[in-house]
């Protein structure tokens, strides 16, 4: 089964990190997992907890998971710790006395109820008794009306203050900005994928991972192989290598098509030299959990990116890897695309796909953004127009996946192992 475990961001309004969807698409709006609405959630819950554990996934943070009219009438969700399993009601069931007594048994179990995309629809006497139960009410940003909206906002915060509003499917800082002053808490979707320029800022700096470069740097023989594939494993590490790359003290200014190219460029001593200095400029810091997820969601389309190219033979998959791994560093640096790559030297070929012009990378950039929210839709499109098999892209994505979640866990290694 083509199954691809996924999760979505849910963040308060701090913009940290609160729990996460684990997410699944109806096979009625897509088909392109073979499989029952009920089976598909059956099969996230056990790879939620059972195969990989749910601290792996979330850590710590509580899961909303979407649950069919059948499942909840059959007690699956029983099954499963009420600390770490938000039940999720689908827009689509309908609310009935039946429900309201099997969400009563989930109360008093101790899990908590959310109400998917939901809209207030004229005048239904169980609605008292099913917002008395629900601590989450859903509302979707992109498909409800101001006026759907306000009508929800205005039952919550008159008769049931207890509901918190989460705002889904957020695509920008103005509605964000908006969804909090009407007085949601949290938040969930791609609001960051297109923001205002606010301010500028560096991106995280990791001063271990400098440290052990350094070490590398100064081995008699220099693996420079080694040092790319480190480099790479980092967004701040790959940034800074391309900015330095681009400085006024190089006076070749070329077009970087790999971060081993741009190795190459600057020279051992050259990059020995600036990495000290970006080690001592910042000790690394606790990020915030949304910079947390947006650097590996970047790391993930990187290998994803990597990966298509390999095996359809497409081109240089380094230009690829680099096209995937900055097409979010407007967001990390809250800037525009533009000013970015006025920074960093890259290739003409990525310049145009990160800037919205079709390129040989472009629809394998989408299948990887796809991917990476798991939207049915547009994984079967852009997969049937480069002739990708499902296969291919469920391996693709569980070495995408695994390899960014462990990119996270690198640092305390080499740490241990450079013995600085």
């Amino acid at each position: 089964m083509n199954l691809f475990m996924a999760r979505q961001p849910i963040f308060n309004v701090n913009e940290q990190v609160f729990g996460y969807e684990l997410l699944y698409r109806n096979s009625e709006a897509n088909a392109f997992p073979d499989i029952s609405p009920d089976q598909a959630t059956i099969e996230v819950l056990i790879h939620s907890f059972v195969t990989v554990g749910v601290e792996k996934i979330a850590h710590g943070h509580p899961c909303f998971i979407n649950f069919t009219e059948t499942l909840l009438k059959e007690k699956v969700a029983e099954s499963f710790p009420p600390q770490h399993v938000i039940i999720e009601v689908l827009e689509n069931i309908p609310i009935t006395a039946e429900l309201i007594v099997a969400l009563k048994r989930l109360k008093q179990k101790g899990y908590s109820i959310a109400l998917d995309d939901f809209i207030l629809r004229g005048q239904t006497e169980l609605y008292n008794e099913l917002f008395a139960l629900t601590t989450y009410i859903k509302v979707d940003f992109l498909n409800s009306t101001a006026a759907e909206r306000l009508a929800i906002e205005q039952k919550v915060t008159n008769q049931f203050p207890h509901i918190v509003l989460l705002a889904e499917k957020v695509e920008t800082r103005e509605e964000f900005e908006r969804a909090k002053s009407a007085g949601y808490e949290l938040f969930q979707g791609y609001f960051f994928a297109k923001p205002q320029l606010i301010r500028s800022k560096d991106l995280p700096i990791n001063a271990v991972s400098y440290f052990y470069l350094i070490k590398l740097l100064q081995a008699e023989e220099i693996d420079i192989d080694q040092i790319a594939r480190l480099i790479e494993r980092d967004v701040s590490l790959s940034y800074h290598l391309l900015k330095l790359a681009n400085s006024p003290a190089l006076r070749t200014r070329a077009k970087i098509k790999s971060i081993k190219q741009a190795i190459m460029m600057l020279g051992f001593i050259e990059l020995t030299k600036w990495l000290y200095v970006l080690a001592l400029r910042e000790i690394q810091k606790e990020l915030p959990g949304k910079t947390k997820e947006l650097m590996e969601s970047a790391l993930f389309r990187a290998k994803v990116c990597e990966g298509l190219a390999q095996e359809t033979q497409a081109g240089n998959a380094a230009e690829f890897f680099l096209a995937g791994m900055f097409s979010l560093v407007d967001v990390l640096l809250s800037c525009s695309v533009s000013d970015v790559l006025t920074q960093i030297p890259l290739s003409d070929e990525i310049n145009e796909t990160l800037t919205g012009n079709v390129t040989t990378i472009t629809p394998y950039l989408e299948l990887a953004v796809g991917m990476d929210i798991v939207d049915w839709a547009v994984i079967e499109t852009k997969a049937g127009e480069l002739g990708i098999s499902s296969h291919t892209i469920k391996k693709v994505y569980e070495n995408a996946r695994q390899w960014a979640a462990e990119m996270n866990q690198t640092n305390k290694k080499q740490l241990e192992n450079s013995q600085i």
